[in-house]
């Protein structure tokens, strides 16, 4: 049987009909309520309907045809585990006299009582309601709308083609098996197969990448179990979509922007896929995963990122000149354990800019100094710059620039601003009068705490008049192979840029310390999060595309169990990704 013929064989399934069958019987519900269903089954029917394990689908029928109604709905349950009933204590009771009474095992129950032994009790979850809308169509509900009494109802283990349609139903008119969907497998509920080998048939599942979109995707197992395969099927079906996505689609033409799906559940935009390879297993070709890599299936497709020079690979580092505030976390992050003062003054340093303040000419000003004396700090501790970073220039002030002979404001080499400020913070330490006029003038310190902690830093002098007291500028040493000194987009909004456009985008972290690992998957995160957030409240960005974010060893990055601190990058992608077309698959 073709393809085709199985999917509208499937959509032709009648759960209403075909699923109560009597040798499926399994039991009747003695308890009911919106959440959980308590059942009354037997050995008999149990073995009959070929067992019913852990995590079992059942149907549960409203089934009260004598009074003349007909209520076209079914619970769906799942088995949870065994529930007490009210004659268990009495049952038990018996059971025990007679295990006392016939120690040598050779006398047999009367048929009374074996029937009275063969009942117990069955719990399940409540999953939702199968029922007919007034256009005869099959719907679901992921809730019980209603519930009669307990007795109205007969309780079904649905197998074959009803499973199959269970456990691939969706709402509208795509019936699975459709040619963006991906069978994954086969329904299995336990390990021991006694009793599915019975099965005349296997129930195939499948799965589309729609699924995933925008939606928060958990793949637990232990190693070689298949996760990693899986995540690479998973990319695999996102390719094959993409290739469906309209070309040339205009969201400005679109009547209904907001909506994110075309009718036969395609995006009408390419997804973007970004792989944090914590093991270096889908960047670098391998034995285990030799022509089915995918960086080398989809070669065209992906675009791979480094945290260390490699051919082929983009490198990952930053340009601490050009972006501060990423080069800057670094620095805190490689000198978090450092206790000496100085350091703790320099980390302190605040480089954001108050939206209310990036028209103030005076915080601007001082801003522009903070950053000339920082990138003096790095130049001092042998950081390359690019020749167009060579030159630098900000404002200083006239009577100092006549002191010390150099004015900034024109533009000066690294060299010479670097002792322009040393010599500036050499008259603070001679009380030159120049800064005792300004306070005086301005009730306010010509250089405020966070420059003064940069000037100790570059001078290595804890405070101006000192002699060199500290390391100063060689703290940064540590942070120097991260630096790179090509000049051109920084790599976070490169990655955006692919990720619009619906590339593949692997990060190879599987060479560098666990803690760069997680401030580089960290920042990314950050920085696509932000990209969203952005394009979210600004009417005049396109919406949107589906971004879909794979962490492979996901417990090396993510907060622990115990961290309740919200505003973690990772929770909030969990919180509020969905909104913002923002998906996570983590293994």
């Amino acid at each position: 049987m073709n393809l085709l013929n199985k999917i509208r064989q499937l959509g032709t399934v009648d759960i209403f009909s075909e699923a109560k069958q009597k040798e499926l019987f399994v039991g009747r519900p003695f308890y009911f309520d919106y959440e959980y269903v308590r059942l009354l089954v037997c050995d008999g029917w149990k073995h009959q309907a070929g067992g019913i394990p852990l995590g079992c689908f059942l149907l549960c029928f409203y089934d009260n045809e004598a009074d003349g109604e007909d209520v076209r709905e079914a619970v769906l349950l799942r088995a949870l585990g065994p529930t007490k009933l009210p004659t268990d204590n009495s049952v038990i009771e018996a059971m025990v006299e007679y295990y006392k009474d016939n120690l040598d095992m050779k006398s047999e129950l009367d048929t009374h009582t074996r029937y009275e032994f063969s009942f117990s009790g069955l719990e399940c979850r409540a999953l939702g309601t199968f029922y007919k809308d007034k256009a005869g169509n099959t719907c679901f509900g992921a809730d019980v709308e209603n519930f009669f009494s307990a007795h109205n109802y007969s309780c079904y283990k649905p197998t074959g083609k009803v499973l199959e349609m269970i456990v691939n139903f969706r709402d509208g008119t795509i019936i699975p098996g459709s040619k963006t969907d991906v069978r994954i497998g086969k329904v299995r509920y336990s390990s021991s197969r006694r009793f599915q080998e019975q099965e005349t048939e296997d129930v195939p599942f499948y799965v589309s990448p729609t699924d995933f979109m925008g939606k928060r995707t958990a793949l637990f197992g232990m190693t070689r179990t298949g996760k990693s395969n899986t995540v690479k099927k998973i990319v695999q079906a996102t390719v094959k979509m993409n290739q469906e996505v309209p070309k040339n689609y205009a969201y400005k033409n679109d009547p209904n922007p907001a909506e994110p799906f075309t009718d036969n559940l395609v995006p009408k935009q390419r997804a973007g896929q970004l792989i944090f390879d914590i093991n270096g297993e889908y960047a670098n070709p391998n034995l285990q995963d030799r022509g089915t890599a995918i960086s080398e299936i989809y070669a065209q497709e992906v675009t791979r990122f480094s945290t260390i020079d490699k051919p082929e690979f983009k490198i990952m580092k930053v340009n601490f000149y050009q972006d501060i505030k990423a080069g800057f976390d670094i620095i805190r992050f490689d000198l978090q354990d450092d206790d000496s003062q100085f350091v703790k003054n320099f980390l302190d340093v605040n480089w954001e800019i108050p939206e209310d303040m990036k028209e103030d000419r005076s915080f601007t000003t001082r801003y522009d100094r903070r950053v000339a004396a920082y990138k003096c700090c790095l130049h001092r501790a042998g950081y390359p710059a690019s020749s167009k970073e060579q030159t630098i220039k900000f404002t200083g002030a006239k009577e100092l620039n006549e002191k010390v002979k150099i004015d900034p404001s024109k533009g000066v080499s690294l060299d010479a601003a670097s002792r322009w400020w040393e010599k500036v913070y050499e008259l603070m330490g001679d009380k030159d009068p120049f800064f005792t006029n300004y306070s005086q003038k301005n009730n306010r310190d010509w250089a405020d705490n966070d420059l003064m902690s940069l000037l100790a830093m570059l001078t290595m002098r804890r405070k101006p008049g000192d002699n060199v007291n500290c390391y100063g500028y060689k703290r940064l040493l540590r942070s120097q192979e991260k630096h790179t000194n090509l000049i051109g987009q920084p790599y976070s909004q490169e990655i955006i840029s692919l990720l619009r456009a619906g590339k593949i985008v692997i990060v190879d972290l599987s060479q560098g310390d666990p803690k760069i690992q997680g401030l580089y998957s960290e920042k990314i995160c950050q920085h696509i999060f932000s990209d969203a957030m952005e394009r979210f409240i600004d009417i005049e960005n396109p919406p949107n595309n589906f971004i879909q974010l794979y962490f492979e060893e996901a417990h090396n990055l993510f907060p622990r169990k115990e961290e309740k601190d919200l505003s973690q990058i990772y929770n909030r992608l969990a919180k509020e990704g969905a909104k913002l077309n923002l998906g996570i698959i983590y293994a």
